[in-house]
């Protein structure tokens, strides 16, 4: 490893903000990538400039700027035209600026357009002289990086050439990729594609780039995905599972009848327990569609075998309705079985008394947090464990649980829904049950997609809905109006775009004070979070207005309405998982979608969620029209672990990616041949640092 010291403009501080980034080393400069490119077009006719996008255009100024103070702040304001129309321009606490710009002079701006009051305002821009635009920047894409306190774009930009580019051959891997995959894929060599993903040519450098890079990802996940699956299969479970009468009587006596689904997966679920083999197995279920109860019983199932079980939930709120739903299910059946709540906020008597418990094999099923998985917490013969949202948690946190109980049958649920060879590919290490059907007396959602003009009678809707008794959500895309990229004062530069704190603020000056409105999204504590989602849970709050962080697995049954605000901002699978949050009772629910957009992509995306509510069907039909998603954006699969790579937007490298490794652990299944040798050193590499979940 080379020392960040070692380069050119980079002294120990830098060396320690760097860190922060996860940047220990100059290798791994190389592989952090840009979150986006800044791409660098040909000024524009003012004709020609789009609301909501930045571009450039070159003016000869005809007077000179003149200063304006509103509420506190100084605006400097500029008027420019040409043949095909006029443009403000605005510069907001930049008096100094003035100075520049001077009747006679000519500049390039470059910033984000938006229309207020019928004009169009450029907010915020560079300014370039003409010559040094076209010749520095014109044509170009410029890297733009994830940044932290004292790291500038620019350092780091001068930090990664001087690695890639500025006599430094070493530090750059060799290729790994045999000849023959590289020209069957139709790939470049790794050390071009990381050269051209951080300083690309043109587009064409920089989707040959991704390509390969992408590829990378995807064929190392592959081979690190069977490799592990041959690993469980070889090992034997030290918790195997017998048949149990209490079993079979619990299963046979529910207050409800299980759907064919869930049925063949309990069924399959209890076959791997009692196999003598390690359970590895994803339980893959549309929203509402029962897999919860499947777990439970699972669970019972370790318990009548001696076991052990835990459950790990991504929020104490979620933990806290799986624990009442299973007491309530012990309970009623009087079984012997004891299930205890393990959280963060518990207080020290109450935690310490449960660890005892736990310990001393009182308590027959766990529920909780991040808590699960704490050094203090001793399990005795943990023999299952079920993570609940398994995409919310990391592998580090996932392989801690394992561990706990000397390698337990682990089943993971998922409420994503993942058409059925895709989740073949991707969950190639683990065994897969679907469940499809809705358990009866579900009544269907009603949709909507409407415009803005229908808001307010949205809202007459939610109060005639609080007055029956229920309760509602209103989503918004963003929390504040600085989060849109560009904001500038009054929202300007996001036209259009609900905001959790404004909505919040109207919704209570609109409502009587005797209806509850409560906020929730990711910038409170979490304390703060739990409380909020808790006071709606319990019916002290009617009307929560909050971001996607409602999305995962919190029953509300009272919830009656989902409203969701700039609609065409989301997937159609997040789209669908909002939906789910609402239809749980026995009471008819509905979903407004608030579409802002006159796009025909927007109508016909959203026309897919207001005509079914299939979410395997929806989740297919998000496949098929996200395409190759923004351009210029670098979209994180998070889910997966990828950096570059995204299950959508290379959908195409999925299969190609997944059969290349397949041939090969065929052909050599230790990595042994000589040509493979760079492949098990990037697989060493891959699971030395937790790639990849």
């Amino acid at each position: 490893m080379t020392e960040l010291t070692g380069l050119k403009g980079i002294g120990e501080k830098t060396a320690g903000a760097l860190m922060r980034l996860g940047i220990s080393c100059a290798e791994d400069l190389i592989y952090y990538f840009p979150r986006d490119y800044i791409a660098f077009g040909h000024p524009k006719e003012i004709g020609g400039l789009t609301p909501g996008t930045t571009e450039a255009v070159e003016c000869l100024l005809t007077s000179d700027a003149s200063i304006n103070r509103y509420n506190g702040m100084t605006i400097v304001n500029l008027h420019v035209s040409d043949l095909t129309g006029r443009l403000q321009i605005s510069w907001y606490n930049m008096p100094y600026i003035k100075q520049t710009l001077r009747a006679g002079s000519c500049f390039v701006f470059r910033g984000r357009i938006y229309e207020k009051g019928g004009r169009l305002i450029m907010g915020q821009p560079k300014i370039y002289r003409p010559e040094d635009y076209k010749k520095g920047y014109e044509g170009r894409l410029m890297p733009v990086y994830r940044l932290s306190k004292g790291i500038s774009n620019n350092l780091l930009m001068k930090a990664v050439a001087s690695v890639l580019r500025e006599n430094k051959p070493s530090l750059l891997p060799e290729e790994f990729l045999p000849a023959g995959i590289l020209g069957r894929i139709g790939l470049k060599g790794e050390a071009e594609a990381l050269r051209d993903i951080h300083f690309p040519r043109d587009l064409k450098s920089l989707t040959e780039a991704r390509k390969r890079l992408s590829f990378d990802e995807l064929f190392m996940f592959f081979i690190l995905q069977k490799k592990r699956k041959q690993l469980f299969l070889k090992k034997a479970s030290e918790y195997r599972c017998r048949p149990d009468l209490r079993f079979i009587q619990l299963a046979a006596d529910l207050p409800f009848e299980l759907t064919r689904d869930q049925s063949e997966a309990l069924k399959t679920i209890t076959r791997d327990m009692s196999s003598g083999n390690i359970m590895n197995r994803l339980l893959e279920g549309d929203v509402g569609s029962g897999k919860t109860i499947v777990a439970f019983l699972a669970m019972a199932y370790a318990g009548f075998c001696g076991y052990q079980s835990a459950m790990l939930a991504p929020t104490e709120v979620l933990a806290r309705q799986h624990y009442d739903k299973l007491t309530g299910l012990i309970g009623s059946r009087d079984l012997p079985l004891k299930a205890v709540l393990l959280c963060g906020s518990m207080q020290k008597a109450q935690k310490e008394e449960t660890l005892r418990l736990i310990r001393e094999h009182e308590a027959d099923i766990i529920i909780g947090t991040h808590a699960l998985f704490q050094e203090r917490v001793d399990y005795d013969r943990l023999g299952l464990v079920v993570t609940d949202e398994q995409h919310r948690f990391g592998v580090s946190q996932r392989e801690a649980m394992k561990q706990k109980g000397g390698l337990p049958h682990m089943l993971f649920m998922s409420a994503t829904p993942i058409p059925r060879t895709l989740s073949m590919i991707l969950y190639g290490d683990m065994d897969v049950s679907v469940i499809s059907m809705r358990p009866e007396g579900r009544i269907p959602i009603k949709n909507a997609v409407v415009n803005p003009s229908y808001r307010e009678n949205a809202y007459k809707f939610i109060y005639d809905e609080v007055r029956k008794g229920h309760r509602a959500y209103v989503v918004c895309p963003s929390i504040a109006e600085e989060d849109e990229e560009g904001s500038g004062p009054s929202g300007s530069f996001s036209a259009g775009l609900e905001t959790v704190e404004e909505t919040y603020k109207k919704l209570r000056k609109l409502f009587p004070g005797d209806i509850g409105i409560g906020m929730l999204h990711g910038r409170m504590k979490p304390e703060d979070k739990e409380a909020a989602m808790q006071a709606f849970k319990d019916g002290q709050t009617d009307i929560l207005v909050c971001t996607t962080v409602v999305e995962v697995g919190v029953d509300v049954p009272e919830a009656t309405v989902m409203m969701i605000e700039n609609a065409e901002r989301f997937g159609l699978s997040q789209l669908h998982q909002l939906r789910g949050r609402v239809g749980r009772g026995h009471s008819q629910s509905y979903c407004i979608m608030v579409n802002t957009s006159d796009g025909e992509e927007a109508r016909e995306r959203l026309s897919i969620l207001r005509d079914s509510n299939d979410g395997f069907f929806i989740a297919s039909e998000d496949l098929r029209l996200r395409g190759p998603g923004d351009l210029f954006g670098v979209r994180q699969s998070g889910e997966m672990g990828f950096l570059l790579a995204d299950i959508y937007r290379d959908r195409d490298l999925l299969k190609p990616a997944a059969d290349e490794a397949e041939a090969l652990l065929e052909e050599d299944p230790e990595l042994m041949v000589r040509d493979h040798e760079g492949i098990r050193k990037k697989l060493s590499y891959y699971m030395d640092n937790s790639y990849y979940v």
